[in-house]
């Protein structure tokens, strides 16, 4: 049997069946999901989230992801980002996030808070004293629905994330981390600037334009000389 179409020729956008019990936020979001074609192409294609189309976005332009290359994944779960790593050939990953992620051959994940010392212990134990090329994250916070709030909260990770990479990269190393827009961002931009050759954002196609967000690259880390 064909399926109905609307008079445009496309398929009539799905509907949720019952939206009994849900609030109307969680509602709108599963909605938008049901008819979102990256989602969708992300269950084809075999990715963990859509979110793997936009490092794939971002890597095709800048082409960060080399064989030989040690990167660090904060926020990491469901492993997205460390699928389309692994595929260009890096060499290692070292991920962490609070909730647990199903193995990647190659990647070892770490369930713990990236905000606690023993997490950073663990990570460099992980690197075992190496220097990375690439730490990239996509942490972020659980959202309390004030705009400006939420905003700060995830500075408030973005900056925590900056911070270790200035203690973790390698010379021309890069930064790239999730940010939306909002004021916080500029004393990042800021002091990025002079940590850094190049700065760039960066709003993949993949990357819902209804959305505020973006992706904040820092490249060619301009390693300091330590006393």
């Amino acid at each position: 049997m064909s399926k109905k179409r609307t008079p445009s020729g496309r398929e009539p956008a799905k509907r949720l069946k019952t939206a009994k019990g849900r609030t109307v936020s969680s509602a709108k979001w599963l909605q938008r999901q049901l008819n979102d074609p990256y989602v969708q192409k992300s269950k084809i294609d075999g990715y963990r989230s859509r979110a793997a189309y936009k490092i794939k976005e971002i890597d095709d332009k800048l082409g960060f992801f080399k064989p030989g290359v040690t990167v660090v994944d904060l926020g990491s779960a469901p492993g997205g980002w460390a699928q389309v790593a692994m595929e260009r050939h890096v060499k290692k990953i070292v991920g962490i996030d609070l909730l647990p992620i199903d193995p990647i051959p190659g990647v070892v994940f770490l369930e713990m808070d990236f905000t606690e010392e023993d997490a950073l212990d663990a990570l460099n134990h992980e690197l075992d004293g190496e220097k990375v090329d690439l730490v990239m994250s996509d942490i972020a916070p659980n959202t309390v629905g004030h705009k400006q709030t939420d905003h700060l909260r995830i500075m408030a990770l973005v900056e925590m994330a900056y911070d270790f990479a200035l203690n973790t990269l390698k010379p021309d190393g890069l930064f790239i981390a999730k940010v939306f827009q909002g004021g916080a961002q500029q004393d990042l931009v800021a002091q990025a600037k002079k940590d850094f050759k190049t700065i760039r954002h960066i709003k993949p196609p993949s990357s819902r334009q209804d959305s505020s967000e973006s992706f904040f690259i820092a490249s060619g880390f301009r390693k300091t000389i330590e006393s």
